[in-house]
């Protein structure tokens, strides 16, 4: 780890081929850490975010193209700035970016919902169509010029969810894990183009990738191989968790409104405006699957219950 210099109020701190970057917020939602990757004939910003607006013009004099670890809002938060500049992304989530009701679809909100988050995409996060936007697939490589860039297709926070590998000649690879991100919150999969099976998958193939450092969009920040594995175990654990304590509301039978509205993945009373949505199509998953493999049962319509 290399620390020293910055952009105005962003500090810009090297691990192995890529620079954090790294705002006052220091990667707290909204706010993420963007990474700057420079090579010899090219310059990315990986997941342009709210932290990295005020230096936009200083950025806009070196970066050549944006890369997105996915579609999201808080990854997407200065991508307008860049707007005359390419932006790649995994194709199954290239999509989204095609304009706001299709940006919109990536989250399958309910309408009470989607119409507050839809005005907080464009004026908190502002959001702009990039219909334009080039899509990659997993193992694409990025040769930027003694150093390179390589998609890792990890899907279930979104569809198109990529971690990135990033290597260059003599230095550390670095594996930039988005919103993998290692929190005590746990794997987020509660969108409509989210998926529990695949995050448990990609969670797999991500502890099998040896690295020096491993990155995170939000809250942890960059950490070692030890300790990386180490916060991976806790954060994968969160499903297990989510598991058990499901099973164990349903000791009696229960409908799906009393599973969103007990709170499995918010906290009760969390002021999350979406936190109805999200409960229900991430314990709706944890629900599905325990009925699939005889957990639990449906013991009346829309009532369920644990098999003991």
């Amino acid at each position: 780890m290399e620390g020293g210099g910055g952009i105005g109020d962003v500090e810009e701190v090297r691990f192995g081929p890529a620079i954090a970057l790294v705002a006052p917020a220091r990667g707290r939602y909204p706010d993420g850490r963007s990474l700057l990757v420079r090579g010899r004939s090219e310059t990315v910003l990986v997941d342009p975010s709210l932290g990295v607006r005020p230096q936009g013009d200083v950025l806009r004099g070196e970066v050549d193209w944006c890369l997105l670890s996915h579609g999201h809002e808080d990854h997407v938060a200065a991508l307008d700035l860049f707007a005359d500049r390419p932006v790649r992304l995994h194709e199954a989530d290239a999509p989204a970016l095609a304009s706001l009701d299709a940006f919109m679809a990536l989250y399958g909100f309910p309408p009470d919902v989607e119409g507050p988050w839809r005005r907080a995409v464009v004026e908190r996060f502002h959001f702009a169509p990039r219909p334009d936007a080039q899509p990659l697939r997993d193992g694409a490589r990025f040769d930027l010029g003694g150093r390179s860039i390589t998609a890792v297709h990890t899907p279930g926070h979104t569809r198109g969810h990529c971690c990135l590998l990033v290597e260059g000649a003599g230095e550390p690879p670095l594996l930039y894990l988005g919103d993998i991100d290692l929190s005590s919150f746990g794997p987020y999969y509660g969108d409509a183009w989210s998926s529990l099976d695949d995050f448990e998958r990609s969670l797999d193939a991500v502890r099998r990738i040896d690295a020096r450092w491993y990155a995170t969009f939000h809250h942890v920040g960059v950490v070692g191989r030890a300790e990386f594995l180490e916060r991976l175990e806790r954060f994968a654990r969160v499903i297990a968790t989510r598991d058990e304590r499901l099973l164990a509301f349903l000791a009696q039978p229960r409908t799906l409104d009393e599973i969103v509205a007990h709170r499995f993945v918010y906290r009760p009373g969390d002021a999350v405006p979406f936190a109805d949505a999200v409960e229900r199509r991430s314990m709706g998953q944890h629900l599905a699957r325990a009925l699939a493999d005889g957990r639990a049962r449906e013991v009346e319509p829309g009532r369920f219950a644990r098999r003991d």
